[in-house]
């Protein structure tokens, strides 16, 4: 393999890493990991710097192959980065629930699988109806629309992360006393 082509590589693949690794320094700062998050950093910026000290020099040259391998590897890090957040799914999940089909007891099929709901009574157009507030992991999001879906495919609902939580019951998550 030429020099030029395993250099090209390596530059990519410390970019598409330390990209990554910035994406998941992100979240766990916003959710409250500081530590975890100045630790990644540390490596994100130690592999930002190798790549970078590689790539300048050969600029000057015109070696414009060292420059794209660079900027590819920025790009496929932003999307490793957010599959690898995605799969990880770190953190909670509020749900507010506007039930359509006001004859089937939604609150119930989600806590036959184990949800945390409280129910609320609330007054719209339609007259009074049950309104659902479930905070779960964000592990679990697809399992609660797949029963959503199952059984009230119209029902309004939103979604939103949560910042902090505590007390309550949250599903598969075992309280500090």
């Amino acid at each position: 393999m030429s020099t030029a082509l395993l250099g090209s590589l390596l530059i990519f693949l410390a970019r598409m890493t330390d990209v990554s690794m910035g994406t998941l320094r992100q979240i766990m700062i916003i959710r409250g990991q500081r530590k975890i998050g100045a630790v990644i950093g540390f490596f994100e910026i130690m592999l930002w710097a190798a790549a970078l000290s590689q790539v300048l020099p050969q600029l000057s040259v015109g070696r414009i192959h060292y420059l794209l391998a660079f900027a590819l590897g920025f790009s496929a890090g932003n999307f490793l980065g957010s599959l690898v957040e995605e799969k990880i799914a770190l953190g909670y999940t509020f749900a507010y629930v506007v039930p359509k089909n006001r004859s089937t007891d939604l609150g119930g099929k989600f806590r036959k699988a184990g949800f945390g709901v409280t129910t609320i009574w609330g007054v719209g157009l339609d007259g009074p109806k049950p309104l659902y507030n479930i905070v779960f992991r964000r592990k679990d999001t697809r399992q609660f629309l797949n029963i959503l879906k199952r059984h009230d495919r119209g029902a309004f609902y939103t979604v939103m992360d949560v910042k902090s939580e505590s007390g309550g019951f949250i599903r598969g998550v075992a309280k500090k006393k």
